[in-house]
């Protein structure tokens, strides 16, 4: 009994997700109809681009971007906006989460060599803003983050619709995170970084680089994701099928979950027209407050059910990660490193998180009724 108690804290999105879908099979019976519930393209894109990155950062490319980038450095203020740039940036083309599993570690390595009594501040300042930067520059594009994906795949956009819908809320949001690095975090020194990390192999980062790049591709609608696959899961095998090990199969499995819950309540027209009716012209409001129950990604798929407002859905979804610690899981990756490390206060971070979150939630919330 421990045992699933242990799981289900660890995996909530997932089993609520699973008892949704088996709740809708009870009312809706299986049938040929369940075949076109599941978007295997989403599915595809997802499991090929966590392989190409597993591979990439393997290989300790990042970390050697941050070292040499921060070797010339020792202000924490000027560290600090490095750092936050590079969770912006990164998790445009990386994912906000294999972002900040890159530099949160790093940022905790670099504060074990601090001292001085404004140092645990300005540590869960930084990882706060690192946080919110991964989370709001992943938002920029669509495979910056899971439910950007599925929604930029659900109604068939192109990379340029994309961007033009969320493009001024990513440049407030820069705007922001750079305000906040400079007006936040307090005047420290730090260590230079060591640089030892090396590259491991050259030509398994040039591979992974173009494998990335042929995710591209199918993300762009280039190349057909079946050939993707093809390709991703032949050279993998050849290279290192440990990383198969790595894939976030429980984050696929609730996409299924969802696709099958919303296919299913679609199926019951007195329901899905109740809760469309509800649910039409409040799209962005309603995706923002469910994304701080159930975080923003098993909302896109929920809500995406209801409207066909791609727009709405991409804002309030996006902006809907900013808030509480689930409202993104990604941010709990911070959380969950910070509260491992020695002489951590995780109620004060939790207090600073939500703090800074909710106040970039208002802004990019006002800047949304100026544009409307």
């Amino acid at each position: 009994m421990k045992g699933i108690v242990e799981f289900f804290k660890k995996e909530a999105v997932l089993c609520i997700s699973g008892i949704l879908a088996a709740l809708s099979i009870l009312i809706v019976p299986p049938s040929a109809a369940y075949a076109g519930y599941v978007d295997l393209r989403v599915l595809i894109l997802l499991f090929c681009l966590m392989l190409v990155v597993a591979g990439i950062r393997q290989t300790g490319a990042f970390t050697v971007i941050c070292e040499a980038m921060l070797k010339r450095f020792r202000s924490i203020k000027t560290v600090g906006l490095i750092l936050v740039l590079l969770s912006f940036f990164m998790s445009m083309l990386l994912t906000n989460d294999v972002t900040l599993v890159t530099i949160v570690p790093f940022t905790l390595l670099m504060f074990e060599k601090i001292s001085g009594e404004k140092k645990a501040r300005a540590e869960i300042v930084l990882l706060v803003l690192e946080t919110a930067a991964a989370n709001l520059g992943s938002m920029l594009t669509p495979m910056g983050n899971p439910q950007n994906l599925y929604l930029y795949t659900k109604f068939n956009l192109s990379f340029s619709e994309f961007f033009g819908i969320i493009f001024p809320y990513s440049a407030l949001s820069l705007a922001m995170l750079i305000f906040s690095v400079f007006l936040f975090l307090p005047k420290l020194q730090t260590e230079k970084p060591s640089g030892t990390t090396k590259i491991q192999g050259r030509l398994r980062s040039i591979i992974f680089v173009i494998l990335f790049a042929v995710n591209m591709l199918t993300i762009l609608r280039i190349l057909d994701d079946k050939i993707l696959l093809l390709i991703v899961a032949v050279m993998v095998l050849i290279i290192d099928k440990k990383l198969f090990l790595q894939v976030d199969y429980s984050l696929l499995l609730t996409f299924v979950f969802f696709f099958i819950f919303v296919g299913n309540l679609g199926s019951i027209p007195v329901l899905s027209e109740s809760l469309q009716r509800i649910f039409l012209g409040n799209e962005v409001g309603i995706s923002v407050l469910l994304s701080q129950v159930i975080s923003n990604v098993p909302a896109s798929i929920l809500l995406s059910g209801l409207s066909n407002n791609a727009s709405a859905l991409i804002i309030g979804t996006n902006l809907g990660g900013l808030g509480t610690l689930i409202a993104s899981m990604a941010s709990l990756i911070t959380y969950k490193f910070y509260a491992g490390a020695k002489d951590s206060s995780p109620k004060k971070y939790i207090l600073v998180f939500t703090v800074f979150n909710m106040c970039y939630l208002a802004a990019l919330g006002v800047l949304y009724i100026f544009i409307s």
